[in-house]
């Protein structure tokens, strides 16, 4: 699959579980030990926030504090729709793959950003669909595209504290709990545990 096709709809995916959200789980937990619902939303829809203006050729020093704090308002979902549509619009203008992103860990190629976009929005989709007790499969196709991408940068991730240990799977797991398992996720987290 295109990354692009992978990051629209891991963006469509993330945005529509997003709109499920009833109101009144905004504050349950989630995967994320850290994190209520509300929380979990506000992290994505703030990567989105940034990456608009950094694919666009932004430095993190030129957009500054701009988007710290609550993101969300007082209409989390039209806010998360808001922030995915300027985000997708940024990722598919011509010649943005080509780009070299300014992250705060250093340029970057603007394909490697919009891997861990896409990783982004499926793992926390996922965090997202279990918290509020709806269908938490992934798009399939993004999934290999992530794992395909992911599995060469696990342990760096590990190493640099960007994600927890891996959780261990049954060998015969699909793709999607493998994925979520090189993430720290645990497949079977349900709110109560």
């Amino acid at each position: 699959m295109d990354l692009l096709d992978s990051y629209r709809r891991s963006l469509a995916e993330f945005v529509d579980r997003v709109g499920r959200v009833s109101p009144g789980q905004w504050s349950a937990p989630t995967p994320c030990p850290e994190w209520d619902v509300r929380t979990l939303v506000n992290h994505v829809v703030t990567e989105d926030r940034w990456a608009a203006p950094l694919l666009g050729g932004a430095t993190v020093e030129s957009v500054g504090d701009r988007f710290a704090g609550d993101q969300l308002g007082a209409d989390p979902v039209e806010t998360a729709r808001d922030a995915a549509r300027a985000a997708e619009r940024a990722a598919t203008a011509p010649g943005t793959t080509e780009r070299t992103v300014a992250l705060s860990a250093g340029p970057t190629p603007a394909p490697e950003y919009l891997h861990q976009l896409v990783a982004e929005h499926l793992v926390h989709g996922w965090d997202l669909a279990v918290a509020i007790g709806t269908d938490p499969r992934m798009d399939p196709e993004a999934v290999r595209e992530c794992a395909r991408w992911f599995t060469g940068r696990v342990t760096d991730y590990q190493a640099g504290n960007l994600v927890r240990t891996g959780v261990d799977v049954p060998a015969d797991a699909d793709e999607q709990d493998r994925l979520l398992a090189l993430f720290g996720r645990d497949p079977a987290w349900t709110p109560g545990t």
